[in-house]
């Protein structure tokens, strides 16, 4: 089970993951401009809400860590991809309201809440994204988690298969394929899940 302090440590961790990353993920960007800030943005973004739940009391629930950490991302959001990432956790966190911690069908609904938030703040919502990443990972999550026992094994598939969607991204958005890059954003992403994945 996620418990709070477990949620904690994953968003730390994850800010440390992409801040190492910020670089490279940044040389990626080409899609929507190519401004070259995608992992400056949402390192920045990420940051602020670990930052912000550093001090929260080991005891706390993950309804509360859940909750503080979204407020403080759409507070420290900066750039597209920042105010997406956001969502993201802004939907997870409403999955898991009331919750002291979650299981695997906890997490497999905040992923579809984390994308459902995403895709419906943006206009037109474009395939190759950020968003795409998100949904991949969502669809994974909700398949698996009738049949998952083990959280772990769990968390691997779904990252794994996001990371398959990633890959995928230049065959959906011409810009990319022609660069030989994949989307900024949906490597931003994975690498925050992965970063929270490895605490």
């Amino acid at each position: 089970m996620i418990t709070g302090l477990m949620f904690k440590n994953g968003i730390i961790s994850a800010a440390n993951n992409i801040s190492n990353s910020r670089q490279a993920v940044d040389a990626l960007n080409i899609f929507p401009v190519p401004d070259g800030d995608t992992g400056t943005n949402m390192s920045m973004t990420i940051n602020a809400a670990a930052a912000d739940i550093a001090a929260m009391p080991e005891d706390s629930s993950l309804d509360e860590v859940s909750k503080r950490t979204a407020s403080a991302l759409l507070r420290g959001a900066r750039g597209n991809s920042g105010v997406i990432l956001s969502l993201i956790f802004r939907g997870m966190s409403k999955a898991f309201k009331g919750l002291d911690e979650a299981g695997s069908k906890d997490v497999a609904k905040a992923f579809r809440m984390g994308c459902d938030a995403a895709y419906k703040a943006v206009m037109k919502p474009k395939e190759g994204t950020i968003l795409t990443v998100a949904k991949g990972a969502a669809e994974k999550a909700a398949e698996l988690a009738p049949e998952s026992e083990d959280l772990n094994a769990f968390i691997e598939d779904v990252l794994a298969h996001a990371e398959y969607v990633l890959s995928q991204t230049p065959e959906m958005l011409p810009v990319l394929k022609e660069a030989g890059v994949v989307d900024s954003g949906g490597q931003g992403l994975l690498t925050v899940l992965q970063g929270a994945y490895d605490a």
